[in-house]
């Protein structure tokens, strides 16, 4: 796994790309709007993301457990913390509160009762309109722009690993190859 592809283009977003991206995703429909942040705030894979269901939103310690989709069985999920704007717009638009209240407490209630092919529309059509184009314009260059973030805040690489479900460290070293500003950002703290 690289974060450039054959031609040597990036396959992650910058900090000012995520930005820009979550700007033109307040634009969009609520829904969409919280699938973008989703993704750009919690590196989820947008398969993740898309089976994300109400029980799964724990408000009080603030995290989204995602079940790991990529493992060769089912339920090993994760917690992954988000910003309380996140947690806050989950609730608005999809109601979260409520549904926890309910007897089932929103188990079978997914976020987005979107197939994959539709939520990877709805970033796509974000990303057009934020002006970002190439092989780091999607939800995977989303998820791999989380990585190279969180590397860069310095995050060790074991959360990091932990977050995005990875199951080897080795796989998560990666975002470490970050270049630009965020490799100038990693040496500055070196520099002291």
């Amino acid at each position: 796994m690289s974060l450039f592809d054959a031609t040597g283009a990036r396959k992650y977003l910058t900090a000012a790309e995520r930005a820009i991206f979550l700007r033109m995703a307040e634009r969009e429909d609520r829904q969409v709007r919280t699938l973008c942040m989703t993704l750009a705030y919690a590196g989820c894979r947008l398969s993740e993301a898309l089976a994300l269901t109400a029980d799964r939103v724990d408000l009080s310690s603030g995290v989204l457990v995602f079940e790991t989709l990529k493992k060769r069985r089912s339920g090993v999920y994760r917690p992954v913390p988000i910003p309380p704007a996140l947690l806050e717009a989950l609730d608005l638009v999809h109601g979260i509160r409520e549904c926890q209240s309910r007897r089932e407490k929103g188990r079978d209630i997914r976020l987005w009762p979107w197939s994959r092919m539709t939520g990877w529309r709805a970033v796509h059509a974000v990303m057009v309109a934020a002006d970002l184009t190439g092989p780091h314009a999607s939800p995977k260059g989303l998820r791999h722009g989380f990585g190279v973030a969180a590397v860069s805040a310095g995050i060790p690489l074991n959360l990091v690993q932990k977050w995005l479900g990875h199951a080897q460290l080795s796989t998560t070293a990666i975002y470490a190859n970050a270049i630009g500003a965020e490799e100038q950002d990693i040496a500055r703290r070196m520099w002291g």
